[in-house]
């Protein structure tokens, strides 16, 4: 199977189950999705063969399509950017202080929280897991995933002032989470001396080379797009600016997602349309709105085929839920902690605590980057606990958000939440 074969076959499917889902799942879209391509390949998987026709394609799609690169470092600038767009940037100051914390303190927190605790069950099994390897998990489990978290966030009546802090928190945490998976990784290599200075620059250089870069070409393409009133023109430059500052983001070392959340903040902050006005505004929020939606569901799709080809083992599937829990207390310590020493709960509710502990749902990066692990003896068991997570944070977090948000709202004055 070619590529354009299988990314046809992945189009097709991903239209097909969202119809499906539409027309009589009738599930919120993204996790409807997921379901149905869980509940599609499981059934193939048992009752059919690996010879079997239907079962072959599903297996030849989903190794033909590289998963990690396909989303680092294909789809997750488009999505970022998309998600980025649609922020309001002036109610994101006003949280600044809370969203910076919970993507800095809060990563670390819950980096260390969830790798500790996940130590102690490794070990209550017998695997022997040692805690480099632990702390190595935390790191591609701890950040909330912007994608999982704009496209669930979408159904759910979440107060304003808590939505700005969750969905930039998702924005920001990926930087701090993957200097710190990458470093991680370098201390476990043994063939590669790695010192804490070396860890600070490539802090820098990869959160601050990534926000520079994303200001200085954000304040190109503004520039050009500003001065079109051509449609196509406009559409043109966005993904120029978006495919262009992945390769230089990437070849420069420098945060790809920092350099995209970045360059779309300035872009939508910069370009302030009249209402009731076409403008390049206007054309560059029906684009990627539309954009955002088909990439989410050709994600979404992909993450449950990766079923599929994962090498599940019952005790494994056993530690992983309970991994499932564990992620959710590491997140709400993370979140309560700082909040205790810093804004004194009078600011956030427990309630509202609860929304934000909830809310934060993990994706398909982490699947992504528990793939890019290099092959160990514990490799196996982190992609498991990795997938069985993310489909708990989807499945499980998303269905409920909503009943969680409106048993909050309706216990308590609105401006308590808001």
């Amino acid at each position: 199977m070619d590529i354009f074969t299988a990314a046809s076959a992945l189009v097709g499917l991903s239209a097909l189950l969202s119809y499906v889902n539409a027309r009589f799942l009738r599930l919120p879209g993204t996790i409807g999705v997921v379901v149905l391509t869980l509940v599609l390949t499981i059934v193939m998987l048992v009752v059919g063969s690996i010879s079997s026709g239907f079962t072959k394609f599903l297996f030849d799609l989903t190794e033909r399509i590289d998963f990690t690169k396909t989303l680092l470092d294909v789809m997750l600038g488009f999505l970022l950017f998309a998600g980025a767009l649609h922020v309001d940037l002036d109610e994101l100051k006003q949280q600044f202080r809370a969203v910076l914390v919970l993507s800095t303190v809060g990563v670390l927190l819950s980096t260390a929280l969830f790798g500790g605790g996940f130590f102690f069950l490794t070990h209550v099994f017998g695997i022997n897991v040692p805690l480099i390897y632990c702390f190595l998990f935390g790191a591609l489990i701890s950040p909330t995933d912007p994608v999982a978290v704009g496209a669930i966030m979408k159904q759910a009546p979440i107060p304003s002032r808590l939505q700005t802090i969750i969905t930039g928190e998702s924005l920001f945490n990926d930087g701090v989470g993957l200097v710190l998976f990458i470093s991680l990784q370098e201390v476990i290599n043994p063939n590669v001396s790695f010192y804490f200075s070396d860890a600070l620059l490539l802090f820098a250089r990869e959160v601050f080379g990534g926000i520079a870069l994303g200001l200085l070409m954000g304040y190109v393409a503004y520039r050009l797009i500003k001065a079109s009133d051509d449609f196509q023109t406009v559409i043109l430059l966005s993904l120029a600016l978006v495919m262009i500052l992945s390769v230089v983001a990437s070849a420069l070392h420098a945060s790809v997602p920092l350099a995209e959340v970045t360059a779309g903040l300035l872009v939508s902050r910069r370009l302030r349309g009249k209402a009731g006005q076409e403008g390049p505004k206007v054309y560059l929020n029906r684009f990627w709105h539309l954009m955002d939606e088909i990439l989410n569901t050709i994600l979404f799709v992909m993450i449950g085929l990766q079923t599929v080809v994962l090498p599940f083992q019952s005790s494994f599937v056993v530690i992983g839920l309970m991994t499932a829990v564990l992620a959710i207390i590491a997140r709400s310590l993370s979140i309560v902690l700082p909040f205790l020493l810093q804004f004194r709960l009078s600011r956030l509710n427990p309630g509202s605590l609860r929304i934000l502990t909830w809310a934060g749902l993990r994706g398909g990066i982490s699947v992504a980057l528990a793939l890019s692990l290099p092959d160990s003896p514990y490799r196996e068991l982190i992609l498991i606990c990795s997938y069985c997570i993310v489909l708990f944070s989807i499945i499980g977090q998303g269905l409920t958000l909503t009943k969680l948000v409106n048993s909050v709202v309706n216990k308590a004055p609105r401006r308590a939440v808001n």
